[in-house]
Order: C-alpha cells, then sequence, then structure tokens
C-alpha cells in the first residue's frame, strides 16, 4: 500500500527522533546566534545611518535600534568579525541540513493544526525553515559573488535575518524544554557505569519523528553526528583560508578568491572588482587628465597626482577585508591623511563626515560615506603607493581609500571627489 508523507509509516529512519534532534538543535542554537551578532555588527560597519549612499536598507525602521557609529579600534575588527560570520555560516551547512532532515516528518504533519498552540508551533517551524534556507542560500551566493536573485543583497539578507530569528527564538522557546530534558538522557546513556546501548535504540520518549516500523539500522545516531561533523570540519577546511595569505589561502577552494593570489609583487593581493569591471577608462588616470576635487567650508581645490605626492605623506599598516569573508593581511599603505585633505578645504580642527566618489562606472558603492571618527583617524589614508611601489590599477590607481577596521567597499577606488561638512 502507498503511503504518503503525512502517513506515519512514511518515514522509516531509526535515526529520527528527540535525542538526534536535540542534540543538532543545540548546535544550531549556539552558531546561529553568533551568526545573527555578527551579521548585525557588519551592517553597522557600513555606517547605515550616515548617508544614503551607505544605507541599502532605507525603510529598516526600528530594525536599525541598535546602530553605533563603527570604531576604527582594533584595526582587524571588521576582519575578525566578517571571518567568523562566513566562515561560520558554511560550516554549519551540514549541521542545518542534517536537522532539516531530522525534522522533515513534522512539515507534512495533517491535520495542519490541532490546536492554536500547534498552529503557532507550525507557522515558527514554517517561517523557521524556509527563513534558514533563504539565508544561507543568499549568504553562499553572495560569497561565491553570483548576484542571480532580484533586488539587493544587503536588502533581502537583512529583512531575511529578522525573520529567521524571529521565528528561530519562537522555536527555542517551544522547544527548550524538551530538547534539555533529552540531553539529560544523553548524559545519561553516556555514564561510564552504564551498560553500552544497542547501536540505535528506540527513543522512549513519545515523539512524532520515531517511525511506529523503523528499517534496520544501518549506523548509529552517534555516526551520524560524526558524519555531520565530518562534513562540517571538510568545510571549515576548504573556506577558512580566504582569511589569510600564502598557502592557507590556496586551501580556501569553496571560495571565489581560493586561487592564487592576483599577480605578484607589492600588488600581489586580493581584489573583488578590476579596473575593467568597474568601467575604469586608463586614459582617466593619466597625470594629465586626473584631478581630486576637494570640496569644503572655504571651497573647492583640485589636486594632480604629483601635488598630492608633495603634500606631507604617512603610512600605515592595514589589511582589506570584504563582506564575502575574505581579507588580506596587513598591507603596507602611504598617502596623504584624510584629516590633512580636511584640513585643505577649512577644517583645520575636528574634521568632519566626508562623502567619497569613485571614477567607478557601476557598483553599489561607487560613492560612500565615512564619519568625522573615521576621517580623524591618523591611519585614514588616501593611499598612493602599496607596499613600497604606486598602486595597480585593479587596487585603485592614481588614488584610493585605506581606513582602519572599515568594511572593504567603503575603502573606495579610483577616488575622483571628497566632499567634506556634515552628511
Amino acid at each position: 500500500m502507498t503511503r504518503s508523507p503525512s502517513s506515519p509509516g512514511f518515514w522509516r529512519s531509526p535515526l529520527r527522533g528527540p535525542w538526534l534532534t536535540s542534540v543538532l538543535g543545540v548546535v544550531l542554537l549556539g552558531g546561529v546566534t553568533v551568526l545573527f551578532v555578527t551579521g548585525l555588527v557588519s551592517y553597522a560597519a557600513y555606517n547605515p545611518n550616515l548617508a544614503s549612499v551607505n544605507d541599502k536598507t532605507p525603510e529598516k525602521g526600528i530594525l536599525g535600534f541598535y546602530l553605533f557609529s563603527w570604531p576604527t579600534d582594533p584595526h582587524w575588527l571588521y576582519r575578525l568579525n566578517q571571518g567568523v560570520h562566513v566562515t561560520l555560516g558554511i560550516t554549519l551547512i551540514p549541521v542545518l541540513l542534517a536537522k532539516l532532515w531530522s525534522v522533515i516528518p513534522r512539515l507534512f504533519e495533517l491535520p495542519p493544526a490541532r490546536s492554536l498552540a500547534h498552529a503557532l508551533e507550525r507557522i515558527s517551524l514554517l517561517l523557521l525553515v524556509g527563513g534558514a534556507l533563504f539565508e544561507f542560500v543568499t549568504g553562499v551566493l553572495n560569497i561565491q559573488l553570483d548576484y542571480v536573485f532580484p533586488g539587493s543583497f544587503y536588502t533581502l539578507h537583512f529583512y531575511g535575518a529578522w525573520v529567521f530569528f524571529a521565528a528561530f527564538a519562537a522555536h527555542v522557546v517551544l522547544k527548550a524544554p524538551a530538547a534539555l530534558r533529552n540531553l539529560r538522557r544523553l548524559r545519561e546513556e553516556t555514564r561510564p557505569d552504564r551498560v553500552p546501548p544497542d547501536p540505535v535504540p528506540r527513543d522512549p520518549l513519545p515523539s512524532d519523528l520515531v517511525s511506529p516500523r523503523p528499517d534496520p539500522p544501518t549506523v548509529s545516531r552517534r555516526g551520524a553526528l560524526w558524519f555531520v561533523g565530518g562534513g562540517s570540519l571538510l568545510l571549515f577546511a576548504t573556506t577558512v583560508g580566504q582569511s589569510f595569505d600564502g598557502l592557507p589561502r590556496r586551501t580556501a577552494l569553496l571560495a571565489p578568491h581560493g586561487g592564487a593570489d592576483p599577480g605578484s609583487g607589492p600588488n600581489g593581493f586580493q581584489i573583488n572588482k578590476t579596473a575593467r569591471y568597474a568601467g575604469i577608462d586608463p586614459v582617466e588616470t593619466t597625470e594629465d587628465a586626473w584631478r581630486l576635487v576637494v570640496t569644503g567650508r572655504t571651497g573647492t581645490v583640485h589636486l594632480s597626482r604629483a601635488r598630492l605626492a608633495r603634500l606631507p605623506l604617512h603610512s600605515a599598516a592595514l589589511p582589506i577585508a570584504c563582506v564575502e569573508g575574505w581579507s588580506t593581511s596587513d598591507q603596507w599603505w602611504r598617502g596623504v591623511r584624510l584629516r590633512d585633505l580636511a584640513a585643505l578645504v577649512g577644517y583645520d580642527e575636528d574634521p568632519p563626515d566626508v562623502l567619497i566618489e569613485s571614477l567607478q562606472r557601476r557598483g553599489a558603492f561607487r560613492r560612500a560615506a565615512l564619519r568625522a571618527n573615521q576621517v580623524a583617524d591618523p591611519r585614514s589614508l588616501l593611499a598612493l603607493y602599496v607596499n613600497g611601489e604606486d598602486l595597480s590599477p585593479d587596487h585603485g590607481f592614481p588614488a584610493r581609500i585605506i581606513v582602519p577596521a572599515a568594511p572593504g567597499v567603503l575603502n573606495t577606488k579610483w577616488v575622483a571627489r571628497m566632499t567634506f561638512g556634515d552628511l
């Protein structure tokens, strides 16, 4: 007789039950909480309340309650945050899939709602499953630079995170008591004085996840957990290298930047967009054609690259870190301090915010804003050189922004105009 997915006898794996579901749930409880917090911190790093050019979620309303002025110390802050966010997210994929597999019978329960409490639980479960799949899929696509979804990644991922985490929190509240009971059972089963259990013992607690007629076991539940853990470890090992240089980066097989660094020499470190992709015409960046336009309280000045090079130059060792999770080690940048450029247009003390515009023809961050604290930091530069040589075209020649702890997209390349003032 053919059974439907809503039939208790349709799902026959002997592994399913409260024990396995609870263990996977506890792992996700910690992991997803870290993902949510680091995701919100990453969003704050863009300073979306500063200017409309930075805000990719203009209708966020109260969801932006936690936003704060992004600091410049420690200079590796964004590199650490985004490395954890992306690497942990990829590492948790096998755990998420195993968790969804363990509870799939509940998605086909009939009737859909037996009571108000049951209906609320089913709704939270649907939002949880849908939100989890949406967040992980869009996150992986963004890491691979495959923007096949409609709309802005920032907007979709931001709102999706709030929907998912709200459902996740509701699900934790509803299921925490049962999960704690099952974990206490786990401790009892692993006591050293206990007789070793069968490979896959039946869950004695009543549960709709336990098949009434299970198939013969082929692997223990602990074996299944080792399999899931091994998958997570493999993904971790092939992802974490993107946050480092040299040999570790070559192990980042799942990252779009997992191969050799672009070129060699002083400019041989990671990039996202090439000058060609950004539509930069080499003619525009020649000494005769290019001028930096700086505007402020006392007017506008036009600076050639040669004139910039005659201003007091300063150096800073700073990394580049991007939302996709990759980062470089500290590179040695040299250029004009942003606060010195502010002084040229009337801000001798307390430099204000700045709006920076690029020669870039396309892309969400061809215009970006920096806060006053970022402008004032002595390590914030309009860089002309890196590691002792001129910037390469792909690294932003003739001049680019470099700011400690800022996301890579706010370190604008191919700078054309800077407007100082309150934004």
